[in-house]
């Protein structure tokens, strides 16, 4: 987990800087490197567009939160396994709310009631899922799990 954490936060340079002040609700997410000086917000469902050779990379300083209800929706043929969320604080994923890709987080996770994951979830510290679904992503092939686990 470390060597993929690092490796993800020391890529340069990026192709976003800041990108939305950090509030990427309503936001279309075109491929490439991100790269946040604060926390990010997902306070209204946004898309990643792209194809399935494309990748997104999104380094942040501080926090992820995903507000309640919200997605995070893949577009034009993007995949979850080409997404890589890099937070140096903590992600909030909010009741009902939906995410995609790999977090990769120094700190500590947190799913709330009857939220969603199609990725993976690595923490340095601790993840919380309260009755939330993680799905793995597809790879090319088909080995989809889904695993519901009541915290």
């Amino acid at each position: 987990m470390e060597i993929a954490y690092t490796d993800a936060a020391g890529r340069t340079p990026p192709d976003h800087l800041n990108f939305g002040s950090g509030d990427l609700g309503g936001k279309t997410l075109w491929p490439g490197l991100y790269k946040f000086g604060s926390s990010v917000i997902i306070p209204t469902d946004c898309f990643i567009h792209g194809n399935p050779t494309d990748t997104w990379i999104f380094q942040m300083s501080g926090d992820l939160t995903v507000a309640a209800n919200k997605r995070v929706t893949l577009v034009g043929g993007a995949l979850a396994s080409n997404i890589v969320w890099q937070v140096a604080g903590y992600v909030e994923v909010g009741a009902g709310a939906h995410m995609e890709g790999i977090l990769l987080v120094k700190t500590a996770a947190h799913f709330r009631t009857d939220s969603r994951l199609n990725g993976r979830i690595l923490a340095q510290t601790a993840v919380t899922l309260q009755s939330s679904t993680v799905t793995q992503p597809y790879l090319g092939r088909f080995l989809a799990q889904t695993a519901d686990i009541l915290v």
